[in-house]
């Protein structure tokens, strides 16, 4: 297996990605591996862990070579910082597609609350001047995801948003209605927006459900393909929803919840 942990980019020295892909002899006769970039969440002001490398086993048991992306938070989240590193962090996954045995067509990214809101960014503003600047001479749409993968996710900046979020996209808490809008996720879908799997939980505290409803309203008046799973119960933060993840907290354990890996799964092979 090919493992390591480098910074990828000059201009965001902190932000880093781990490698998790697999070593495919010639003998195994292995055609190329589709690719998921994982971003843990965090309120975008740290980075759990719960949401990290064991969501990289599952995505790595499931036939996929795993990038774990670590990107910047707290003051350094501003100024797109995180959606220029995801981005980055895509083309380099897809320019070294022969080193990393993968499909470049099937670059898959997965974010979990803040980070499924970063995640999300990267498949609705792939294409901003703020991400275009920092292609440089790349092609267009190297950075764009084929799909993405969205565990609570964080979307709007307005009534039902988590402020702490928006506030250090934003850079400060007093923002005006520009600035939340930059990161109104529901107000920026369109018909270049890459396909989306979603996953929410009813009675989640913390990132409440309208964050994936208005998601996939717009989603729909977009026509862009999606799948959709709400489940009746279950705390904000589940990543897993196992004994993998659950921090001795029984309330994380959701045998109905973890389905959601499975899912997420099924839908990725479709794109083959």
């Amino acid at each position: 297996m090919l493992h390591e942990t480098f910074a990828f980019s000059e201009r965001y020295p902190d932000a880093t990605l781990t490698t998790y892909v697999s070593y495919d002899p010639p003998e195994l006769k292995m055609p190329p591996r589709p690719a998921m970039v994982v971003c843990p969440g965090g309120g975008y002001s740290m980075l759990s862990d719960r949401e990290a490398e064991p969501v990289v086993k599952e995505f790595l048991t499931a036939g996929m070579n795993v990038f774990l992306l670590r990107y910047t938070v707290k003051e350094k989240a501003a100024n797109y910082a995180p959606l220029i590193q995801a981005s980055l962090a895509i083309k380099h996954v897809r320019e070294n597609a022969e080193k990393y045995h993968i499909d470049p067509n099937r670059v898959f990214i997965v974010g979990f609350s803040a980070g499924g809101h970063l995640a999300a960014s990267t498949g609705i503003l792939w294409n901003i001047p703020e991400v275009r600047e920092a292609m440089g001479d790349a092609p267009e749409g190297i950075n764009k995801p084929t799909g993405m993968v969205l565990s609570y996710p964080v979307i709007t900046g307005y009534e039902f948003a988590h402020r702490g979020s928006i506030n250090n996209l934003c850079g400060k808490k007093d923002n005006t209605d520009e600035e939340i809008r930059r990161f109104s996720l529901e107000y920026h879908v369109d018909e270049t927006t890459s396909p989306a799997f979603i996953w929410h939980t009813f009675d989640d505290k913390v990132v409440p459900i309208q964050n994936s409803l208005l998601l996939a309203d717009a989603l729909t008046r977009a026509h862009i393909p999606f799948e959709l799973h709400i489940f009746p119960k279950g705390p904000h933060g589940s990543s897993l929803c196992t004994t993998e993840t659950w921090s001795q907290n029984p309330a994380f354990i959701m045998p109905n919840c973890a389905e959601w890996i499975k899912l997420a799964v099924t839908w990725i092979r479709s794109f083959e």
